[in-house]
């Protein structure tokens, strides 16, 4: 068990090299057909590049304690995304066709007579059309990369009706605004933020509810952001949870009271924005003499360290007609609010950003974060029950949005 760790390094440096051996060849090969100048130019700049994604790779950690400035970080991290991508993109169609080759020559050995005449390709062969196609799609999705930056601050309104049978006459047409993943440690540009802010207040909502991850790793990140967030109105209140990336997990701390400390930080930069943070905690909401219930947990998740409990935010709520519940993983949905609080009309949650990346069209939507969660983005219903899942107004890792865009949600919650 000790090898462990060795054994994934060397794994993970000979799939490095597998893929960069198959991208150097497929380049190599596509760069032939250009001419002597314009080929190796090709393959000077393509070794400069590698060597800089290699520098930037062995950087990363002591970038990080050096608390470069984010902006230059950014930057690094979209150009050493985006050349991987590239990188995998040649080697995965130049790999496509030693397969394809491969085949080809087990079944002209072994299973094709020999009297079978030879196939004479005319024109592009096969081998130089899936390079050429792998050149195109791989330069397309590198270039994707630094466009995606431009979509950080891109807030996508989505605005949708639910009906409930139960919800309180007073309630009908309740307009309340979730926002979730504001990963403050990510942003660069308050300009930026402010108008996502402004956007909220322009809906005029009832409720306004967060759904946890404030911050990445430290409360200080949210110092800056405090001024614009506080902005933030609703008639009913602006009710707020905790995230995974709240409680610190991902930092190294010098002690436990380090750690401790800054999640106290935490909660009061939630009351200096004048949110009213749940921690496994419940109230209500009245209106003409009828109300509904609140409920916000601590993170609960199917994956990640889980810090709530639902049966503790739940007590002394049981009687209302009306229930939503902020949680901030969607995992924790089918793992306990479907199967044992069946009364809770209403779910919240976010964490999955939609992957930052995928493709949603009218009728259509994918992103690679539906093989890790089966709720992942937008409205889910079992039974009776509802969960909407927030796609992030923030970014984290990747600072941009491919496809996916920073969401404001707007739900009016209608009695039917």
């Amino acid at each position: 068990m000790r090898n462990l760790p060795f054994l994934r390094i060397f794994i993970f440096v000979g799939l490095v090299i597998l893929v960069e051996y198959y991208a150097y060849t497929s380049l190599k090969t596509s760069a032939k057909q250009l001419g002597g100048n314009l080929k190796y130019a090709i393959l000077g700049l393509y070794i400069l590049f590698t060597i800089l994604w290699v520098i930037i790779f062995l950087s990363f950690p002591a970038m990080r304690r050096a608390d470069i400035a984010r902006p230059l970080m950014n930057l690094g991290m979209v150009f050493f995304m985006a050349f991987f991508v590239l990188k995998l993109t040649l080697a995965s169609f130049l790999l496509i066709d030693d397969a394809r080759r491969l085949i080809f020559w087990v079944s002209s050995n072994f299973y094709t007579s020999r009297n079978t005449p030879a196939i004479v390709e005319n024109g592009m062969s096969r081998s130089d059309f899936l390079r050429q196609a792998g050149l195109i799609v791989g330069s397309a999705m590198f270039g994707m990369f630094f466009y995606g930056m431009r979509n950080r601050h891109r807030y996508d309104l989505h605005k949708m009706r639910i009906n409930f049978p139960n919800l309180p006459k007073s309630f009908d047409g309740l307009k309340v605004i979730q926002i979730s993943d504001i990963h403050s440690g990510s942003f660069t540009d308050k300009a930026g933020v402010q108008r996502g802010v402004d956007l909220i207040n322009a809906q005029q909502a009832d409720l306004v509810l967060f759904t946890g991850d404030l911050v990445n790793n430290k409360s200080s990140e949210m110092y800056g952001f405090i001024d614009i967030f506080k902005q933030i109105r609703a008639k009913y209140g602006v009710y707020s949870i905790m995230g995974n990336h709240d409680y610190g997990d991902y930092n190294n701390w010098s002690s436990d009271g380090e750690k401790n400390e800054n999640l106290e930080e935490l909660k009061r930069i939630h009351k200096a924005c004048g949110w009213q943070l749940l921690l496994d905690q419940n109230v209500r909401i009245e209106k003409d003499g009828e109300s509904i219930g609140l409920i916000g947990v601590e993170n609960i998740s199917a994956s990640f360290r889980s810090y709530g409990s639902l049966q503790k935010a739940y007590q002394g709520i049981e009687k209302e007609p009306f229930k939503i519940l902020m949680s901030h993983d969607p995992s924790h949905w089918n793992k306990e609010v479907t199967t044992q609080f069946r009364d809770i009309d209403l779910t919240l949650s976010g964490h999955t950003h939609g992957f930052q990346f995928g493709i949603e069209i009218p009728g259509f939507k994918w992103s690679p974060a539906k093989f890790i969660y089966k709720q992942w983005a937008g409205l889910y219903q079992e039974g009776q029950q509802f969960i909407y899942v927030n796609r992030g107004f923030g970014f984290l890792g990747y600072p941009g949005r491919i496809g996916i865009l920073p969401e404001i949600t707007m739900l009016e919650l209608k009695a039917a």
